[in-house]
C-alpha cells in the first residue's frame, strides 16, 4: 500500500505543476488585457480632446497615454504596473505559440502568438524605458518617419516599406472584418454572460474593433503612400494618424467616432481579461 501511495503521489505531481503553470499564464494573460485596455482608454479620451479642440500640445496615441500617466500621483508606480502588465501579456502569448496544444494550434496560428508576443515586449521595453528616463523620448510620429527614413535608404527598402505598409492594411483590415462577424465571441467564456452582459460586450467588441482596425489600415496607407513617394515625411504615428480623419469631409467628428470607438475596445480589454477563455 505503501508503494502504491508513493506511486500515485509522483503521478500527481506532473498534473499539479501543470494546474500551477495553466494558472500563473492565466493570470498573466488577464493581467495584459488590462493593461493594454488602460491604454487604448486614454488614447481614446485623448483623441476626443483633440477632436474638440482641448488637447492642446498632447499627443493621442501610447506615448501620450504614458504622459498622462506619469503626471498623476504615484504616477512611476503605475507606470511599472504597465510595464509588469504587458510583459505579462508577452509571456502569455509566447507560451501559446510555443506551448499550447489542441487541434486549432496550427503553424499559423503559432506564427500569429509569436509576432504578437514580440509586440507586446516590444511596448513593454518602450514603456520601461519612458518609465526609468523620466518620462524624456521621441513621440510615435518622429518614430515613425525615423523607421521610415532609414528602410528607404537600405536596398530594397522602398519595396521593404511598401510591404510594411500592406501588411498594417491587411492586419487593420482583418481586426476590422473579424470584430464586424463578431468572431471574437468565440474566444470569450460567454455561456457564464447574462444575456443582457453579453449584448454589451459583443457592442464593445464590434465597435472597439472596427475602430482599432481602421487605424491600423489608415497607417498602414500612409506608410505605403511613403514608400510610392519616396518621402518618410509621408509615414505616420498614431497621433498623426488620428488627426488626419479631422482633414475628412466629416472633419472631427470623425475622429471623435473613431476615438469613442478606441475607448470601447479598452473596455472591451477589461472583459476579455474578465471573460476570456485562456
Amino acid at each position: 500500500m505503501s508503494s502504491h501511495a508513493h506511486g500515485r503521489s509522483r503521478a500527481s505531481r506532473p498534473s499539479t505543476r501543470r494546474s500551477v503553470e495553466k494558472d500563473t499564464l492565466t493570470t498573466a494573460g488577464r493581467a495584459g488585457f488590462v493593461a493594454r485596455g488602460i491604454v487604448y482608454v486614454l488614447i481614446g479620451v485623448l483623441a476626443v480632446r483633440i477632436a474638440f479642440g482641448h488637447g492642446g500640445g498632447e499627443q493621442a496615441d501610447r506615448q501620450g497615454a504614458l504622459h498622462q500617466i506619469a503626471a498623476q500621483p504615484f504616477g512611476t508606480v503605475m507606470l511599472w504596473a504597465l510595464v509588469v502588465g504587458f510583459a505579462c501579456m508577452a509571456i502569455w502569448r509566447a507560451a501559446r505559440a510555443l506551448l499550447a496544444r489542441g487541434p486549432h494550434r496550427k503553424v499559423g496560428s503559432r506564427l500569429l502568438d509569436g509576432g504578437r508576443a514580440v509586440f507586446y515586449a516590444s511596448v513593454c521595453w518602450g514603456i520601461a524605458t519612458y518609465a526609468a528616463g523620466s518620462g524624456e523620448s521621441s513621440g510615435g510620429n518622429a518614430q515613425s518617419q525615423d523607421w521610415t527614413a532609414s528602410a528607404l535608404k537600405m536596398s530594397g527598402g522602398r519595396i521593404l516599406v511598401g510591404l510594411a505598409g500592406l501588411v498594417l492594411i491587411g492586419v487593420g483590415t482583418v481586426l476590422a472584418v473579424r470584430a464586424a462577424q463578431r468572431r471574437f465571441l468565440k474566444q470569450l467564456n460567454t455561456g457564464v454572460m447574462s444575456h443582457r452582459t453579453r449584448e454589451v460586450v459583443t457592442g464593445l467588441g464590434v465597435a472597439g474593433g472596427i475602430a482599432r482596425g481602421t487605424v491600423f489600415a489608415t497607417a498602414g496607407i500612409f506608410v505605403l503612400v511613403a514608400a510610392v513617394r519616396f518621402d518618410p515625411h509621408q509615414a505616420k504615428g498614431m497621433d498623426a494618424t488620428l488627426r488626419s480623419f479631422t482633414d475628412t469631409p466629416a472633419g472631427p467628428w470623425l475622429l471623435a467616432l473613431i476615438a469613442v470607438g478606441l475607448i470601447l475596445f479598452g473596455v472591451f480589454s477589461f472583459a476579455s481579461a474578465r471573460w476570456r477563455r485562456l
